[in-house]
């Protein structure tokens, strides 16, 4: 955008960012890039493809949360 001539205020009102955010990013090029983070652990993941069978099992129909709540703890 900057290399195309537009002002830092236009390259801000574009992204929604203020235009103190597109100097810094501008004048540092080698700022650090976002990039996706790894999937925290859950406590549910143990029991996720006991989850997914068990709804896939009730289909078209649907089991209430406290339900499987029981049975995963009954699991234990």
């Amino acid at each position: 955008m900057a290399r195309r001539g537009e002002s830092v205020r236009a390259i801000a009102k574009q992204l929604d960012c203020s235009r103190n955010t597109v100097r810094r990013y501008l004048r540092d090029q080698d700022a650090q890039r976002y990039c996706p983070r790894e999937p925290r652990a859950c406590k549910l993941d143990a029991y996720q493809s006991y989850l997914r069978e068990r709804v896939a099992q009730a289909h078209p129909r649907w089991i209430p949360a406290t339900v499987l709540l029981r049975e995963i703890q009954a699991r234990g």
